[in-house]
């Protein structure tokens, strides 16, 4: 131990020491500096706005800048392809070259989506399951029930869908929904000499509905053609009907005789 304590008073053991000291302090600032040219210290730029852009627009700017892009996508409805929903680092955030800038753009393609339960459901409570699932309700119409506003039937493009049939996202589910007037009789109108329009005007006041539409003979105007027949018609036998009964039409050209003549 004395030899030790002896040694650390030499002039040999203060020079080494020296020598380790200048040796550690040169490598510190050998490696801050080039840490500081590797990084491009203080040197960079500023991420532009890219949200809400074309991606083509987005592209062209940032290749222009010297930054990288990668891009993944997402589907919105009610938003044009192609553009630029969100960018990531956000923008005027300071970055250095050749940075990778990460966006998401709406794709023009939707993804499909099982159709969900919503048979025997309020109304209401149907708007928020199809809006869950990324589906719009598209039109509404009624039919007798003892149920009101209580979804009977979901229909697709004119066609009845049951739960888990595919569809795209966005697609509109027409509904058949129940008045809540059950088994009520309502009076036939008497639709003979109007036009399909004219029909579907009365027959929305009727509460019943527009069933098969027929036509006979040459149609040179659909828009004019009037009705010749419907099925149920008034008649002395038959004079009402359940609530929510379609009603059959035959439309021919409008005839010149004084009967409809206006």
């Amino acid at each position: 131990m004395s030899k030790f304590l002896s040694y650390l008073k030499t002039k040999s053991f203060r020079n080494n020491l020296l020598a380790a000291i200048f040796t550690a302090l040169a490598i510190l600032f050998i490696a801050f500096f080039s840490l500081r040219y590797y990084t491009k210290h203080g040197q960079g730029l500023y991420v532009p706005t890219l949200k809400g852009t074309n991606f083509d627009q987005a592209v062209s700017k940032l290749t222009s800048m010297g930054l990288r892009y990668e891009v993944d996508s997402v589907y919105i409805m009610d938003q044009p392809p192609g553009l630029v929903i969100d960018q990531d680092p956000e923008a005027n955030t300071f970055v250095k070259d050749n940075r990778t800038i990460y966006l998401t753009i709406n794709t023009s393609q939707a993804p499909n989506v099982n159709f969900p339960d919503v048979e025997f459901k309020s109304l209401r409570e149907v708007e928020s399951i199809l809006s869950g699932f990324g589906l719009k309700i598209g039109d509404t119409t009624y039919k007798a029930d003892v149920s009101r506003d209580v979804v009977l039937e979901a229909l697709f493009g004119g066609r009845a869908v049951a739960v888990g049939d595919v569809l795209p996202k966005g697609s509109r589910i027409d509904l058949v929904l129940g008045d809540g007037r059950g088994n009520e009789d309502v009076d036939i109108p008497n639709l003979v000499g109007l036009t399909a329009d004219e029909a579907r005007f009365s027959l929305k006041g009727s509460m019943l509905n527009m069933g098969t539409i027929t036509y006979q003979g040459t149609i040179t105007d659909s828009a004019n053609a009037v009705i010749v027949m419907q099925s149920p018609i008034l008649s002395d036998t038959l004079t009402k009907v359940k609530i929510g009964t379609p009603v059959n039409i035959i439309l021919a050209e409008k005839p010149t005789s004084p009967e409809f003549i206006d």
